[in-house]
């Protein structure tokens, strides 16, 4: 999910970044760090469910190829490591969240800030902000019933708003309320409460948790949601920053590990349990191997919006500075690009078209780009060829069974399947590349956004 708000944030920080009352933060460097000493998570919960593949989520990638993004302002009118569960075919991972005492799953997202449900009698829309029958947005509940927490308390003359690169958007009010995921227990968390939302969603999440930075929230300071802009954005701590503000873990570290599904649970079971685990405090308790390295986070310049940590950068996503994509061939390209995040929201790898062009070649039969959908196509039953990503000078290697995943039927019932890896542009400094699930299958990522760095480690196989 998070992919989606890259290129309306990036838009921002050209247009309008200069205003923003954001807190600035100091440069980081050097570019890799001593591995880090990870404890045991303190709490984990697994990620119970992936939801269903949104349409809006097909129609997003088109944004990530580069292409501008619909732009709508909406209508008027016990343990802390959770386990992680699976829905969408494998494509959005979800736990299990009690706001005020009330029960959602929700999306984990690294790739966006603030934690979100719709409240209860929201208005729904369509994408052309039609009004829609409430089932039309397809949320997992009914939503957040203000009234029946007994620790909500209302945030007002302020308004949320935010829309997705695919046109999805959510506004209304703001709140406080208690946050708690497993052991990991959060009073007063600032959250959004939106009445209006165009959603496309698939009968399970009922909203999202961000767990990225505080520049990245979308909060401002009017009563009217059509009128947000940088001007009057007032960023606030995501709900992983205000646990460690008040204490709620010994070391400022969240973990992710999030595991795939068989090919089969992918095409056919929209809803997987136990696809591993969400922690907090400490890394998540998966096997992993020797391979890890700790790096700094890239920040971006408030002046051109490109990574750059030099005085006075700022952060909104974990973006990671890629040296190279190794695959047969890959010597005839160049790979590296520093302007690289980490995203579960995400469910595919988008790397640098020369990378992707390459890459496809070495499939057997090769991987083809369909025009009409933007996405390689490669035959379910393709060898593929050996991937590693090398980040901060450690090789981290990719599955052969995320670079193959079923993306629907065509019209005789036959199974397409597309690869893990696509195009996310031309290799230039200002687009936006991502790992995704495809590359976070794989490893252990876990977060220290208060240091700004994130240690990655290989997991072993499973």
């Amino acid at each position: 999910m998070g992919f989606l708000t890259v290129v309306s944030v990036l838009s921002l920080l050209h247009v309008a970044h200069a205003e923003f009352s954001a807190v600035r933060r100091v440069a980081l460097g050097p570019r890799v760090r001593e591995t880090a000493v990870i404890p045991a998570a303190e709490f984990s919960v697994p990620i119970s469910a992936k939801t269903p593949r949104r349409s809006s989520k097909k129609n997003a990638l088109a944004a990530l190829r580069g292409r501008t993004p619909p732009t709508k302002a909406p209508p008027t009118g016990g343990s802390s490591t959770v386990a992680v569960d699976g829905s969408d075919f494998d494509e959005e991972y979800l736990t299990n969240v009690t706001i005020g005492g009330q029960h959602f799953s929700l999306i984990i997202d690294t790739g966006s800030s603030d934690t979100w449900v719709p409240q209860k009698g929201f208005n729904c829309f369509d994408l052309d902000e039609n009004p829609v029958p409430e089932s039309t947005c397809a949320f997992g509940t009914a939503g957040f019933d203000k009234q029946a927490s007994k620790t909500f308390k209302p945030f007002p003359n302020v308004s949320f708003n935010i829309t997705y690169g695919d046109g999805e958007f959510l506004s209304g009010p703001v709140g406080f309320d208690t946050v708690q995921i497993g052991g990991f227990s959060v009073s007063q968390q600032e959250i959004a409460v939106p009445n209006l939302a165009a959603w496309e969603g698939d009968g399970v999440n009922t909203g999202l948790i961000g767990l990225a930075f505080p520049d990245l929230t979308s909060v401002y300071n009017t009563t009217d949601p059509t009128k947000a802009s940088g001007e009057n954005q007032l960023p606030y701590s995501p709900l992983f920053l205000s646990g460690v503000k008040q204490k709620k873990v010994a070391n400022p570290f969240f973990s992710i590990a999030l595991s795939r599904g068989s090919f089969d649970q992918q095409e056919n079971d929209p809803f997987d349990p136990n696809l591993g685990f969400l922690s907090f405090g400490g890394i998540a308790p998966v096997p992993v191997v020797n391979t890890a390295v700790t790096i700094p986070i890239e920040g971006y310049s408030a002046t051109t919006g490109i990574p750059n940590n030099g005085p006075g950068s700022d952060f909104f996503f974990y973006t990671v500075n890629v040296e190279g994509y190794t695959f047969p061939g890959s010597n005839h390209v160049v790979t590296a690009n520093n302007n690289t995040i980490l995203d579960t929201g995400t469910t595919l790898h988008f790397v640098p078209t020369p990378v992707i062009e390459a890459y496809a070649k070495q499939f057997k039969p090769p991987a083809v780009l369909d025009e009409d959908f933007g996405l390689y196509l490669v035959a379910c039953n393709a060898t593929v060829p050996p991937l590693s990503v090398q980040i901060g000078g450690k090789s981290f290697t990719i599955d052969p069974r995320d670079e193959i995943l079923p993306a629907g039927t065509d019209d005789e019932g036959n199974i397409i399947c597309i690869t893990g890896t696509q195009d996310g542009g031309p290799n230039v400094a200002e687009d936006i590349f991502i790992l995704g699930d495809t590359f976070l299958h794989n490893v252990v990522a876990t977060f220290n956004p208060v240091a700004g760095e994130v240690t990655l480690t290989q997991r072993a196989k499973y």
